[in-house]
């Protein structure tokens, strides 16, 4: 039944994510009196082909029985389908290639278009109907983990935030104390430190040293709790070592580390070696042998249900929407900087890219309307930016080609772009090949050893 729940949040999530996408690129085909020939949802390769279609006009609709995607055929293009017989006849003024250059344009855009908004309005619509979840500075019994920039400030772990200035600082919000030392120029900040009030004198270049450090919001301070377990991932060390849910870390070679910064210190002081962990199991203490990532992890979720109690801030809808581009565009941000350092390899690829099977397990085994909606929008900007990645057979390949004609006023031979496509088809396709089997591994496979 858990299974079932997934598996049908996920197709759910897939099915908006794919339909509107392809929606993006078939109006405006429309609007431009554009043939449109096809319109599925999945993809209908033999040898099942589809498993519902219709007709109407000159369009099919349909249902592919293959659940990696969607398209929409339009007529006199070269895509995925390899069918160039129609592009060895004259062109016909309805055709894709009969059309203007920005016309073509707008049609490739529109689908990626489509995602982008569509992630936006989703962050939006769920501000303003569940509000934005935040910690009360009250309900930070362990008190805050700080950035290196912090700590040199005469920050120390453990310090709870309470008054910026001389305005009381009573929800955990990095932005809002960016904000105030940036550009509000504050310069003292009162902390709780062992029971006592304690008052921080921070130097005049304060503003300039945080904003030189580009710290994201997120990192410079959160909650400081204690490292229980909540879930151990397949195929990684923790798995491995035989850790399970509800252990707490409280040690590393020896060196005692109750809370999660201190572990995450000393994790990353021991990249890719050998560790010993100490571990509190009910009322047992053991110890676990492993070897750390060369990310510095072990492979295992943290447990914070219970930790902390949660309040929600509420936003009218003129607040949400311009809140949730805000949202979605700090999303796209950290995808782009992940992407980037997987690129200059500084993120193990093998160990960060999935296929839909890692993606499905994220929807969890309980319908909730809020990760739900959440993991649909994250999708739905993931989508918009693998789909501008300049390779041929996604749209941002197509673009860099429609790109060229209009600046060089030099249009791209339809030879060329068949050899192209059918290059980008493939590398697509041992991607996706190459994610399905290391999740395969990793999931199933690994565990059996």
């Amino acid at each position: 039944m858990d299974s079932i729940v997934t598996v049908s949040q996920f197709l759910l999530s897939l099915s908006i994510l794919i339909v509107l996408h392809e929606m993006g690129h078939f109006l405006p085909a429309k609007w431009f009196k554009t043939r449109v020939e096809k319109f599925y949802l999945f993809f209908d390769f033999a040898p099942f082909n589809s498993l519902w279609k219709i007709r109407k006009g000159e369009t099919e609709y349909g249902i592919g029985w293959l659940p990696l995607g969607g398209y929409v055929k339009i007529a006199g293009m070269v895509d995925e389908s390899m069918d160039t017989e129609a592009l060895k006849q004259p062109p016909q003024p309805w055709e894709f290639r009969s059309k203007p250059a920005w016309q073509r344009l707008i049609i490739m855009v529109g689908g990626v278009t489509v995602n982008f908004l569509l992630g936006f309005f989703i962050f939006g619509m769920m501000l303003w109907g569940f509000g934005k979840a935040y910690i009360p500075t009250s309900e930070l019994k362990y008190g805050l983990a700080m950035d290196s920039i912090l700590l040199r400030q005469g920050f120390q772990n453990g310090d709870n935030i309470v008054k910026l200035g001389d305005q009381p600082f009573d929800r955990l919000d990095p932005a809002a104390f960016i904000e105030a030392l940036v550009l509000n120029d504050v310069h003292q900040v009162t902390v709780i430190r062992d029971g006592k009030e304690t008052v921080l004198n921070l130097p005049d270049d304060i503003a300039k040293q945080i904003t030189g450090q580009h710290v994201p919001k997120s990192l410079l301070m959160a909650p400081r709790m204690p490292f229980f377990v909540e879930e151990v991932v397949p195929g990684k060390p923790a798995a491995a070592a035989k850790l399970q849910p509800d252990d707490r870390i409280i040690m590393v070679n020896g060196e005692p580390t109750p809370y999660f910064d201190q572990f995450s210190a000393a994790a990353q002081r021991n990249k890719g070696k050998a560790i010993t962990l100490g571990i509190l199991r009910g009322t047992d203490t053991i110890q676990a042998n492993l070897t750390l990532t060369e990310e510095g992890q072990i492979g295992v979720r943290t447990k914070l249900d219970g930790l902390f109690k949660e309040e929600r801030e509420k936003y009218s809808l003129a607040q949400a929407l311009p809140a949730g581009v805000g949202v979605g565009i700090d999303f796209l941000n950290n995808q782009i900087k992940a992407f980037g350092q997987m690129f200059k390899g500084k993120i193990a690829v093998k160990d960060n890219l999935g296929s839909l099977i890692s993606i499905g397990k994220m929807y969890g085994t309980e319908w909730d309307w809020e990760r739900f909606w959440g993991m649909t929008a994250n999708l739905s900007i993931i989508l918009a930016f693998m789909k501008l990645l300049p390779i041929p057979a996604l749209d941002g390949g197509y673009v860099v080609f429609l790109l060229w004609e209009v600046v060089t006023r030099r249009r791209v031979s339809d030879a060329f772009m068949e050899k192209a496509v059918t290059m980008g088809f493939f590398l697509l396709l041992g991607l996706m090949v190459f994610a399905l089997g290391n999740d395969i591994w990793r999931h199933w496979i690994q565990q059996l050893f």
